[in-house]
């Protein structure tokens, strides 16, 4: 049985640090737009307050969970712990969303039913037909662009968003492609599962998705970053990754 359309069998997987403005909006919005869903919010030690506040969500609403961590240990530690804790307890899907309000929980239940229907990995798209990015200055467009086109050819692979943070996992491919053996982090984590879902025949499916500008808080994203993420996916080129014995297709 896979997910549902409302969110049953489902879990989302929020990595917050700094983001005492914002959680309370985007849990509002995943619970009004999959009702159904677990929510789970992995803090990262925030000074803000986030995962205090986190707390104070979780006792008012049995569908919200946190996951603390002491000590800023970055997106790629965030979400394997949610995966495992999602995993462990059964969910039929998880679902990787930010914290900022820049992923539409609107998409959600598109990507579920995707996932129950056509696809083992959703991925939330800027890149394809109907997709797009809003408030970006030029540099930054630029920046993005050739950063998703490089690694794209660099590993090659047809999926157009590899960097995107907003996808959906069938419990399945999270338990076969190797978890355990990631060693990416940072933004180059977004392409190491979805490259290793790829490798091993998985069905990704690429749905559009408009992705604004954050309005609080500020972007985790910067120059040192994205080159880190650049200089890694030469390594993935390296990977020895067996696909399936018998290959899915779309």
């Amino acid at each position: 049985m896979g997910p549902a359309r409302n969110g049953r069998g489902a879990l989302i997987c929020i990595p917050t640090y700094n983001e005492a403005q914002n959680l309370p909006l985007v849990i509002e919005g995943v619970r009004a737009s999959v009702p159904a869903a677990q929510i789970l919010v992995c803090d990262d030690g925030s000074p803000d307050g986030t995962g205090e506040l986190a707390d104070v969500l979780a006792r008012e609403d049995a569908a919200v969970h946190v996951l603390h961590h002491a000590g800023k240990q970055g997106l790629a530690r965030a979400y394997l712990a949610g995966f495992a804790w999602g995993l462990d307890r059964g969910f039929d899907a998880l679902v990787q969303m930010d914290a900022d309000l820049s992923h539409d929980p609107a998409c959600l239940p598109a990507f579920l039913e995707a996932l129950a229907t056509v696809a083992d990995v959703v991925v939330g798209s800027r890149r394809v037909p109907g997709g797009g990015i809003e408030n970006w200055g030029p540099v930054r467009h630029l920046v993005s662009w050739g950063g998703s086109t490089y690694s794209r050819v660099l590993l090659g692979v047809k999926t157009r968003d590899l960097t995107s943070g907003y996808n959906a996992w069938r419990r399945e491919v999270l338990e076969q492609i190797g978890l355990a053996q990631v060693a990416s982090s940072g933004y180059c984590f977004q392409i190491e599962l979805k490259y290793r879902a790829l490798r091993r025949g998985f069905r990704v499916l690429e749905l559009p998705i408009v992705f604004p500008n954050r309005v609080h808080g500020e972007s985790k994203m910067d120059l040192p970053i994205f080159l880190e993420a650049l200089l890694s996916v030469w390594k993935l080129r390296h990977l020895h990754i067996e696909p399936l014995a018998e290959r899915r297709t779309a």
